[in-house]
């Protein structure tokens, strides 16, 4: 005979919840270039929880690479050379914008996809996959500091020569630049998919 176990009620967080339905990137055109990012001990902090997400068998397939201060000004420089490698006939102001890319925000993390040899066999796809929550995990933290957040890739992102000059391994990739700052307004809203058009019930093979 089984037990009457009275099990507790879920907990309802309605701030939580509305904090999800109104979620929205803020640009990062739209950032305070002069404006100011969160101080070491927050940071850490958004760190910890960008990093608490799924991790099949606690592999940890991702790591940070941060840019701050002088570090995004010479960081660009090999963005700016590389844009100028795939497109030598790019006017000065060009070469330079793409130079600058990193300055939009006074604060980048890189989240790097690091997918671990694994002898029990966690599939390489889902290593991947963790790597993308934490970016997404990440703009969460930041913008519940109180920052402006948004996650990016662009395309120095896949550039040979730029992830060089970051860092990457063989086997790794950026998963996204996540620029972190200060917002000059409010992120607008945008038109969202009917979630009701993409559900099917399975009925068999």
């Amino acid at each position: 005979m089984t037990p009457n176990i009275s099990l507790p009620k879920p907990k309802y967080s309605k701030a939580f919840l509305e904090r999800l339905r109104l979620r929205r990137s803020n640009l990062v055109k739209h950032m305070d270039v002069n404006g100011i990012g969160p101080d070491a001990d927050t940071l850490q902090d958004i760190l910890n929880i960008a990093a608490r997400v799924p991790d099949h068998r606690k592999l940890t397939p991702w790591r940070f690479v941060k840019f701050e201060g002088s570090a995004r000004a010479d960081f660009g420089q090999y963005i700016g050379t590389a844009f100028k490698a795939e497109t030598p006939d790019a006017p000065i102001d060009r070469i330079m914008f793409e130079s600058s890319r990193l300055l939009r925000a006074p604060l980048v993390i890189a989240v790097i996809s690091s997918p671990k040899t694994c002898p029990r066999g966690t599939p390489e796809w889902e290593q991947i996959l963790s790597s993308g929550v934490v970016c997404y995990n990440l703009v969460l933290a930041a913008q519940g500091y109180g920052f402006a957040a948004q996650w990016l890739t662009e395309w120095y992102a896949y550039n040979t020569d730029v992830n060089k000059a970051l860092g990457l391994q063989a086997t790794e990739r950026v998963a996204g630049y996540i620029y972190i700052g200060q917002a000059e307004e409010a992120p607008m809203a945008r038109a969202r998919p009917d979630v009701s058009d993409l559900i099917q019930n399975w009925k068999g093979p």
